[in-house]
């Protein structure tokens, strides 16, 4: 059988017609001729040559120097090694398949191989491993201290949801509140001797109050915040429990002066308010639940122990509490700069609350909306406003002196 290779139509000799050289294959018989096996190109094979039996010109042998590979082969002769010689073909054909061609291999040690249980039919059948689904611990509520990063380090550190307070007034007048749950008191030497008489007389009225622990001045300074004046006393107490504003103004006594804040969120001034609030006999006072200070030890240092003597009630909306306090028979006065008329020309001799917003903004056009009137202090001169804090204290006076009295 013979194949002969068809010149390309284009006209260009020696070249096929894909543009790749010519490829010829050849009987054995007729001659070689030049450019018949090009180089890069395999050897000629003879068609009719029996399976396994591979031939190679004499070129490509000169050109492998009789090395076995690739054209290398021995011309005429079958190939008698290799996975495709005509021994290995023969014994594939005659050896039959096995049905498992995997061999068993050892189990190594260390490595339980899976049970399994041999049902009635004969089949295995694999058991399913019994699943216990973990049991997870409720995770313990976030504690929230109300202190600085400097009282989180060492072994003092608070361990519940406590305040630390400082300072000789604050933490005497929290020291003898029968209502404070205290838990540890830190003192130097001159703040034992400053705080002994209040000691003396929690110990008359059976308070039950910790021992105190002798420390130097500088554990105080690690546990307060920078440039705190602690005057050598440090206690760690329970916040006090927020009475619901129903119960302050619905009870057998209510208070004549109440002290609302529209979002005045400095503790200082919060603190100073207090103190002026509980100078003037004021019951309570009435901060949103956001954009307010919790109590804290400088809330409580600024308070000066008015922490102990005035309700301090956060609550959800102001303007609802406006409503709640107008229903219960209160006249509620706001203090701005355009207030139509003096705080002195009012009257507050009744159930007043005084509402004071923060220094930036003042009050909210809502709380303004609520409130019965607004009124301004009268102030003049370069300054024309004052801190809220003052501001509060001066309208406090008006109100008890209004009232002429206590009760």
């Amino acid at each position: 059988m013979k194949q002969s290779h068809q010149p390309r139509r284009s006209g260009s000799s020696g070249k096929s017609g894909f543009g790749g050289k010519k490829r010829f294959y050849t009987d054995k018989s007729k001659p070689k001729g030049k450019g018949q096996y090009p180089d890069a190109r395999p050897p000629a094979v003879h068609m009719d040559t029996p399976p396994g039996t591979y031939t190679a010109s004499d070129r490509d042998k000169k050109r492998n120097n009789g090395k076995r590979g690739f054209g290398g082969f021995n011309k005429g002769k079958p190939r008698s090694d290799g996975p495709f010689s005509n021994t290995k073909l023969r014994e594939r054909e005659e050896t039959p398949p096995s049905r498992n061609k995997s061999k068993s291999k050892p189990h190594k040690s260390g490595f339980a191989k899976p049970g399994f249980v041999k049902p009635a039919h004969g089949k295995p059948a694999f058991t399913k491993p019994a699943f216990t689904k973990p049991a997870f611990a409720k995770a313990a509520p976030r504690k929230v201290f109300a202190t600085t990063p400097a009282a989180s380090a060492g072994k003092d550190k608070p361990e519940r949801d406590t305040v630390l307070i400082w300072g000789l007034h604050a933490v005497r007048a929290a020291w003898l509140n029968p209502k404070r749950r205290c838990f540890r008191l830190w003192l130097t030497e001159s703040g034992k001797t400053s705080l002994e008489p209040s000691m003396g007389e929690a110990k008359e009225q059976l308070l039950k109050r910790p021992d105190a622990k002798i420390v130097d001045r500088h554990e105080l300074d690690r546990l307060t915040p920078p440039g705190s004046v602690h005057q050598g006393i440090l206690l760690e107490v329970a916040p006090l429990p927020e009475p619901p504003l129903h119960e302050i103004i619905g009870g057998d006594n209510p208070p004549d002066i109440i002290v609302m804040l529209d979002q005045v969120t400095d503790p200082h001034n919060v603190g100073a308010i207090l103190r002026s609030a509980a100078a003037f006999g004021a019951g309570a006072v009435i901060m949103t639940e956001r954009n307010a200070p919790i109590m804290t030890g400088v809330q409580a240092k600024s308070a000066s122990g008015a922490t102990e003597h005035v309700a301090h009630i956060h609550v959800v909306n102001l303007a609802r509490s406006l409503d709640e306090l107008q229903k219960a028979g209160y006249w509620c006065v706001g203090l701005a700069e355009e207030g139509e008329k003096q705080l002195s020309e009012l009257d507050l001799s009744g159930r007043t609350v005084i509402v004071l917003g923060n220094e930036g903004e003042g009050l909210r056009q809502l709380t303004r909306k609520k409130c019965d009137e607004l009124a301004r202090l009268p102030t003049g001169g370069p300054i024309g406003s004052l801190n809220v804090s003052n501001a509060a204290a001066v309208a406090l006076y008006e109100i008890r002196r209004q009232k002429k009295s206590f009760g």
